[in-house]
């Protein structure tokens, strides 16, 4: 047979799927040649292909198992999910290759305003020694972070995004948007430091040459700095080609800068009297020696030290990160970003150890420009410390070393800018993929692409503002401090990220990329954190605060990202381990939990029921709402009437798990249910059931159902709890279970009609861009096997309906605040205390607290000591009472209650002739038990008609011994025209204990 496109010939991208008894052909609409192909094979299945697994290629999806298996609504397989990766912006046209798209970006990253204006000053103050140390140091984090962020590049294809994208494809979107955010910030904050950088060194060029912009100092910074940065917005938001064409040029004139300052420091000042009264003497052991040890000065009025001078230096090698910055980019991203990054490491690592070498070596720590003031290598007038020359004192000592300090110059220039545009161009593409994931409202307006490459303009512009605002600052070491932090808690994120997917190992974790290792990782966490702590408490306080406060607004936001993060398979493992341990432990009273299965059928139509399940559980403990479904559910409505049931708990803030057993008469459905809910301790121990208000009229098949789930509840040692509103439990009035889920197709039905009433309601209630389709959320009944089968529009997706308002005030008593009032707990049983158990749990909930618990209980003979030893009990189990009252239940019933009782059957049998008529013989076998039951309800309506909530013992109906008829029948009698009424029966297993 063959479905119908559901596009309806409109030329929908779907397939049309064609199911024979031989074969399943794919026709795609694109006309798919290798699909169809496997037809013309008279292949019976679809061959393993690449384009199955792509999420792109959504014509090229594999049929269904529905489709295969031949179900009559099958049709295009399963609903899709919208793939989050999949989206508009992410079309970039330019694809670099490792070199161009990693190493380069890396390079010039790295090499940025430290490597020329303040790795001498570096030098000067630490010493050769310790440079050397926080060189290495700084490369050892930047070196096991490219390891991990190596494993987490192969693990899988990557997008647009950079770190975002990475951390939460891996840590999740809460962990991944806080850090991104972070990330896109110290790197607007970098490209301002660098531009910084460049306006410095401008002005020192200027002022060699007896010249000036305006003062020469810090508004010259600003001037220049705001004019550089539009110019290098505007290069970045040309596109990606006139970028990478500017990369290239800067690259080569950093190179040769680097060469012409290794040359000017092995030829030396020459006889340049200047150059050496500026402290440039030439390469000689006497320097290198003299410059071993530290040299720590007061700078700015704060004294210098190891990690002030490791804070200045760090930004100079967080250039790591580039390549994955653009992975969206990049050719091949999971082999380019592992092999660019590491080069880029050893690279300028090298060149790195090299230059501090060559200035150590080169030029003394301090000079006063006066060659004649040389001695040794040791300035004399610079003892009283107003030298303003030298490795500490003058930031150009690298021009002056250089063969060539024009060369110099336009290398540091080329190094700032390169590493300003790195980061410029990375940032708008981390906000542009924040906003198309909509984490941040704030961030969606930046989600827009303009072009054909989907260039991120809005985001150019927010960098523009923010790198604008620090450039204004003009303060380089400032900055420098401030995004040293920011750059480490991205670091040990990212480190962190590899070691909780290596050591929770999810199989979704399959990084191609074998060179790492978690506990490496680990350390490299705890040693970027504990480096942010050394450098500055406060700060790194700060940036711990910020981060955490991002992770907030994303867990209360809630967003429908589902990226199968390492930390949902943690949670999945913790719960497993959590579950299989408390296996292994042996059940006590003390550690009781009310665990509770309630039979509801669908949520929406008894909130009631479900509202006071919860009210017990809330958040300690098991409730699992069941929903019985005589007729069988093919799968696809199965699954949408699961799915609006699990969002209607959700949006009703109710934590429970919904389960819908179907194709089964009821008794059959809730001894499924009971038997095969849960697992282990995490099952339910109680049933709550709603009164069956019809069973006077009910026939005797659907009466007996009912009874028998009572009995299936106490043969499998579960406690019982039945629920009676007095205006009913549902909703929705006049609505069946048949009605909502059964409905008889004609041979040219295509679609399912709705029951006017549900589906009035559900409309009232849809938000305005809903496209539920309603005969999704109904099914068809089992046609005879002469009846035409019917076929089913198959709905793209389904937008859940918000919880129905009641109009009855009883349906939202459980959920409402209680005005003071009693709980009238007649715990007429010793069922093993859940009789007084549950009214004390509901006491100590918000919106009950002001309803105080009277309890009632059954006398014998000596009144005075039974209740003395009741009030004894009730104290040692440290339940809170307002009054305790002890009754009579021996004495006879009032002749017009005996009477009302007698009616109720008479109507029952009269009216129903389904039902069977009581014998006589049980009526004298249970006469004494129905006057207790009848005298019940006269001493209920004496002291309990104006209770909130009636809690009673409920009698247990033995079996072969009590009827349906005749139980439901004492049931009536107890709880007609009165308050909100809770039948309880335990399972005899004690539940309270005054033990400590």
């Amino acid at each position: 047979m063959v479905r119908n496109d559901p596009s309806g010939g409109k030329g929908y991208d779907n397939p049309t799927i064609c199911v024979s008894d031989e074969t399943v052909v794919l026709e795609m609409n694109n006309g798919n040649d290798r699909t169809h192909r496997d037809s013309v094979l008279g292949l019976s299945e679809p061959l393993p292909r690449l384009d199955h697994y792509r999420a792109s290629q959504r014509n090229a999806k594999r049929p269904s198992i529905g489709v295969l298996h031949g179900d009559r609504d099958s049709k295009d397989g399963e609903p899709e999910e919208q793939m989050e990766e999949e989206k508009k912006a992410s079309g970039h046209a330019i694809r670099l290759g490792w070199v161009q798209g990693v190493l380069t970006p890396c390079l010039l990253n790295i090499w940025g305003v430290m490597l020329f204006l303040r790795l001498s000053w570096v030098v000067g103050e630490a010493g050769i020694i310790q440079t050397l140390i926080i060189i290495a140091l700084s490369y050892l984090v930047c070196v096991m972070t490219t390891l991990s962020l190596s494993a987490l590049c192969t693990n899988g294809q990557i997008k647009s995004g950079g770190l975002y994208y990475i951390i939460s494809r891996s840590l999740g979107a809460e962990f991944g948007a806080s850090v991104g955010i972070v990330f896109a910030f110290a790197n607007s904050v970098n490209a301002a430091m660098n531009t910084i950088g460049f306006c410095s060194s401008l002005n020192d060029l200027l002022r060699s040459l007896d010249t000036k912009i305006v003062d020469g100092g810090t508004n010259d910074i600003r001037i220049v700095g705001s004019i550089f940065l539009l110019l290098m917005i505007i290069i970045c938001a040309i596109g990606m080609d006139w970028e990478v064409k500017a990369q290239n040029f800067l690259l080569v004139l950093i190179v040769v800068a680097i060469f012409n300052f290794i040359i000017g420091a092995i030829v030396g000042p020459g006889t340049s009297s200047e150059d050496v009264g500026k402290g440039f003497l030439g390469i000689s052991t006497a320097l290198l020696a003299a410059n071993m040890g530290p040299g720590y000065t007061v700078m700015n009025g704060v004294q210098q030290n190891f990690f002030s001078v490791f804070a200045i230096f760090f930004p100079s090698v967080t250039g790591i990160q580039s390549g994955a910055n653009i992975c969206g980019d990049l050719r091949d991203p999971a082999k380019a970003i592992p092999k660019g990054t590491l080069w880029a490491c050893l690279i300028s690592a090298i060149s790195y150890v090299v230059f501090s070498m060559m200035a150590a070596g080169a030029a003394v720590r301090e000079a006063s420009g006066n060659a004649s003031d040389l001695v040794g290598v040791t300035f004399t007038s610079c003892a009283a410390g107003n030298c303003t020359y030298g490795l500490l004192n003058d930031y150009t000592v690298m021009q002056l070393i250089s063969l060539t300090s024009a060369i110099t110059y336009a290398g540091c220039w080329a190094a700032t800018l390169s590493t300003a545009l790195t980061n410029i161009l990375s940032v708008p593409r981390l906000i542009q993929a924040l906003g198309i994931d909509r984490i941040y409202p704030g961030l969606i307006f930046f989600s827009k692409g303009y072009g054909k490459h989907g260039e991120p303009y809005r985001g150019y512009g927010l960098v523009f503002l923010v790198s604008l605002i620090f450039i204004l600052i003009a303060d380089l070491d400032a900055i420098a401090s401030l995004i040293t932090n920011l750059y480490l808690a991205s670091y040990a994120f990212i480190n962190f990220c590899t070691f909780h997917a290596a050591t929770v190992k999810p199989l979704g974790w399959r990084p191609t990329f074998r060179y790492y290792h978690p506990y490496v990782s680990l350390l490299a966490t705890v040693l970027c954190v504990a480096i942010m702590f050394l450098i500055s408490v406060v700060s790194s306080f700060v940036a711990m605060a910020f981060i955490f406060v991002l992770y907030l607004v994303v867990v209360y936001r809630k967003p429908e990202a589902n990226w199968g993060s390492s930390v949902q398979a943690q949670a999945y493992k913790t719960a497993l381990n959590s579950t299989l341990n408390l296996e292994g432990t042996t059940t006590h009273v003390k550690n009781y939990q009310p665990q509770i299965l309630a039979i509801a059928g669908d949520p929406m139509q008894r909130p009631a029921l479900i509202d006071l399940a919860h009210l017990i559980t809330k958040h300690s403990s098991l409730m699992v709402v069941g929903n019985i479904i005589p007729q069988r559910l093919p799968y696809k409505r199965r699954l949408a009437l699961s799915d609006m049931g699990k969002n209607y708990l959700k949006d009703s803030n109710i934590r429970a798990f919904y389960k819908i057993v179907d194709g089964v008469d009821f008794d059959q459905g809730a001894r499924c249910l009971i038997q095969s809910t849960g697992f282990g301790r995490l099952a339910p121990n109680i049933l709550m059931l709603g009164y069956k208000a019809n069973w006077r009229t009910a026939d005797h098949q659907q009466l007996n159902a009912y009874y028998n789930t009572l009995h299936t509840a106490f043969d499998n040692r579960l406690a019982l709890l039945i629920l009676r509103m007095g205006k009913g439990l549902d909703i929705f009035k006049g609505m069946s279970s048949r009605d909502l889920y059964t409905t008889v197709p004609s041979p040219q039905e295509t679609t399912i009609p709705f029951p006017a009433k549900r589906m009035a309601a559900r409309r009232s209630l849809m938000p305005v861009n809903s496209n539920l389709d309603l005969h999704e959320l109904i099914q068809s009944n089992r046609s005879s096997q002469t009846s035409p089968a019917p076929t089913f529009h198959a709905a793209p997706a389904f937008d859940y309906v918000p919880p129905p308002v009641a109009t009855e005030p009883e349906a939202n008593l459980f959920k409402q605040k209680q005005p003071k009032g009693t709980i009238d707990v007649w715990w007429l049983y010793d069922d093993g205390g859940l009789t007084m158990l549950l009214p004390y749990i509901i006491t100590t909930r918000s919106k009950w607290e002001k309803c105080k618990i009277r309890v009632f209980a059954l006398s014998s003979f000596n009144l005075q000591e039974e209740e003395t030893n009741l009030k004894l009990l009730l104290d040692k189990l440290r339940i809170s009472y307002l009054s305790l009252t002890l009754v009579k239940v021996t004495d006879k019933p009032m002749e017009s209650t005996i009477e009302e009782h007698r009616e109720l059957l008479r109507t029952v049998t009269g009216s129903n002739d389904d039902l069977p008529v009581l014998s006589e013989a049980e009526k004298q076998q249970l006469e004494i038990k129905t006057n207790r039951q009848l005298r019940l309800r006269e001493l209920l309506l004496e002291h309990s008609k104006s209770a909130t909530l009636i809690v009673m013992s409920m009698p247990v109906p033995r079996q072969d011994t009590v009827s349906a008829v005749l139980y439901m029948s004492w049931l009536e009698m107890l709880t007609k025209d009165m308050p909100p009424f809770l039948l309880v029966r335990g399972n005899q297993t004690e539940v309270l204990t005054f033990y400590s």
